[in-house]
């Protein structure tokens, strides 16, 4: 089951965000993420939060639409968007896009980057959807492959460390058995040059993004 989470950050551009969906996608607004689905013509089935971020009357046309509400209290050890996210996954989703998880405030933009990665959350495919980027987390002992066209930007983020083993294949500088230390920017703007990459990684943890020249994700 693919789950679809609107956060509440800024959502640059709706038309193409609206494109990844499916008609069979469990949508899922963390709180004020509601006004996203408003905005795109879109009614979530699972609404989840404080609702510190919406109206009352935001709220009750909400419940009169028979939208499931999932309330928790304002003083919470975990943002909106992680417990939506992890509502998501106690509810057997095992992919999870979420779309307006960036910009308007940096602390929050920073904490949901490093979301996917959060321990707890290894059992489904995260991505972070922002127009044409895609961010995906690659834990120690695992391999990602990604989707695009030749041309396509790739950056690998090392994150709680240095990423060891780094085995890249399909761009166009490539890495055998590498390591991309913490805090260095080695990994940043590789290139596509197939329709897909392959990234394997034997330590650590590691952002891997991909921007999508044609502003069209798989």
């Amino acid at each position: 089951m693919r789950a679809i989470i609107f956060a509440s950050g800024e959502l640059a551009h709706p038309d193409l965000d609206r494109s990844h969906l499916h008609p069979e996608d469990w949508l899922i607004a963390a709180d004020g993420g509601a006004r996203h689905c408003h905005r795109l013509g879109l009614t979530p089935r699972t609404l989840v939060g404080d609702f510190d971020s919406l109206t009352a009357e935001d709220v009750r046309a909400a419940e009169q639409s028979g939208i499931e509400l999932i309330r928790h209290p304002s003083r919470k050890d975990q943002t909106d968007l992680e417990l939506a996210v992890r509502h998501a996954l106690d509810h057997g989703a095992d992919e999870i896009l979420i779309l307006g998880a960036l910009g308007a405030r940096w602390d929050q933009s920073l904490a949901n980057l490093l979301l996917p990665a959060a321990p707890g959350l290894e059992q489904a495919r995260l991505r972070l959807l922002d127009g044409p980027q895609e961010i995906l987390p690659l834990r120690g002992g695992q391999s990602l492959e990604l989707h695009g066209l030749p041309g396509d930007t790739v950056s690998l983020i090392p994150l709680a460390g240095d990423a060891r083993g780094v085995t890249t294949q399909g761009l166009e500088f490539t890495l055998k058995e590498g390591t991309l230390p913490f805090g260095v920017t080695l990994g940043v703007s590789n290139t596509l040059t197939a329709a897909s990459a392959t990234i394997t990684l034997a330590e650590g943890l590691l952002l891997c993004i991909i921007i999508h020249a044609s502003g069209v994700s798989s």
